[in-house]
């Protein structure tokens, strides 16, 4: 692969037509005031990331984790944009330049294919099909459309959102360009190459999208498969970006929710640095009269996340061309500094342990897995069954975009799919409760 060909502004269902442009924004500017201004966006905010939502601390939903990550994007992007330009002097000048935008872009992108409720609302929309009311279903599509729905990941979705045409909606999607739709593609192959840990970049009914736009990019296949491909090298930028935020962010939320303690938070944020570092970040701490213990942690925090945008910087650039021969593996993490990786699977451990098998994250992982079980259960009962009256009351909430009347079966599940997936917290349990008959409108 090379920068030349990766970086392109070309846009999906727009690749033969020329605009005149009245502005000065770039096409991945325009790729992010699209994302920003969308429905499916601000939705995110609705959206549980880890904890659940906000009472009287306020924690990360979908929408303020995927605009830090965006940020954290930008940063590493613009950072390679300007290490490699000065060890390639032909890309100096060129939309190469961009790439900061183009990750930053692609970072906001990144979770919109995520259900409601976290990774539960994930595995409850696998588990229906894999072994609750939806097993009904094997033999009446096919093994492709199967394995897509017994393997349901936000990833896939993600891009499915992005580039699918809805009824009523225009050719590509979004319309995005073709490197901003690369870089979320965290695992460019099919479900039926998914593996023990069931992830896969995109659903069958976008996966001719997704050659189109890897035979333009010269996104390299796989030698031991037509259907794998190599990463698109920016996905890298948006896994660190989200790697990062997500670790260190969960455990300054956890502090917040007092489910860390401000020892064990500043120990787990002091330890990614050596002992001088320590000292002259207490020092500053008491020079400046940091008092507040919030605070210190902000401070630490963001300390932390600068260290590890340098590491991934100095390991995407050391790898280059590893990554342009689709030969690294890993992520970013993996390779940084031995310190500093040791520091952050101690995050990973202490998360694990007292993070997300904390009480209030379980709870919300258990109800939002009834919910949406009940969602889907109610749903795919109704169109196996529309001529009943309750499931025309059950299809008639379902938005027009979605082609949930189609005379195709898997056309109709998928659409099932895009209504519950698309849905927030709030609304999902809205209309469980009017399906359970335990909530009522006001008038």
């Amino acid at each position: 692969m090379n920068w030349q060909q990766l970086i392109s502004t070309k846009r999906l269902g727009q690749e033969h037509r020329h605009f005149e442009r009245h502005d000065d924004r770039s096409e991945f500017k325009r790729d992010s005031d699209r994302l920003i201004f969308s429905a499916p966006f601000r939705r995110l905010q609705n959206k549980t990331q880890v904890f659940p939502l906000p009472g009287s601390v306020f924690v990360h939903n979908r929408l303020t984790h995927s605009l830090e990550v965006s940020c954290v994007g930008m940063s590493l992007g613009n950072d390679i944009a300007l290490r490699l330009g000065n060890l390639h002097p032909e890309l100096r000048g060129t939309i190469f330049e961009e790439i900061g935008s183009i990750v930053s872009a692609a970072c906001l992108a990144h979770d919109m294919g995520n259900p409601p409720f976290g990774h539960s609302g994930e595995r409850a929309i696998q588990s229906f099909f894999i072994e609750g009311p939806g097993l009904c279903l094997r033999e009446k599509v096919s093994e492709a459309f199967w394995s897509d729905i017994t393997h349901f990941e936000g990833n896939a979705n993600a891009f499915r959102l992005l580039t699918h045409r809805f009824k009523g909606r225009r050719e590509g999607g979004f319309v995005l360009t073709y490197s901003t739709l690369a870089s979320i593609v965290k695992y460019p192959y099919p479900s039926t190459l998914s593996g023990k840990k069931g992830k896969f970049g995109f659903f069958q009914s976008e996966e001719s999208i997704y050659h189109k736009i890897a035979s333009e990019l010269g996104i390299t296949a796989s030698s031991d498969h037509p259907q794998r491909f190599a990463r698109y090298p920016l996905v890298y930028l948006v896994e660190a970006a989200d790697d990062i935020c997500y670790e260190i962010m969960d455990i300054e939320d956890a502090h917040k929710l007092k489910i860390l303690s401000y020892e064990e938070t500043s120990a787990l944020l002091l330890g990614f640095f050596d002992e001088t570092v320590q000292e002259k970040m207490k020092k500053r701490i008491i020079d400046e009269q940091i008092t507040d213990p919030n605070e210190r942690v902000v401070y630490m925090r963001a300390s932390v996340i600068g260290l590890l945008v340098h590491e991934c910087v100095d390991v995407f650039v050391t790898h280059e061309d590893a990554i342009l021969n689709g030969t690294f593996t890993g992520s970013l993490i993996d390779h940084i500094s031995q310190q500093v990786h040791d520091a952050y699977v101690r995050c990973t451990k202490v998360s694990r342990k007292k993070i997300y098998n904390s009480k209030p994250v379980l709870d919300v992982e258990l109800s939002g897995y009834q919910i949406i079980e009940t969602l889907m259960t109610a749903m795919i009962s109704a169109i196996m069954s529309p001529e009943r009256y309750y499931s025309q009351q059950l299809i008639n909430r379902v938005s027009s975009q979605y082609d949930i009347q189609a005379e195709d079966l898997e056309t109709r599940v998928m659409a099932v799919i895009d209504f519950v997936s698309g849905m927030t917290d709030v609304f999902a349990l809205d209309i469980y409760q009017k399906i359970k008959g335990i909530s009522l409108p006001i008038v």
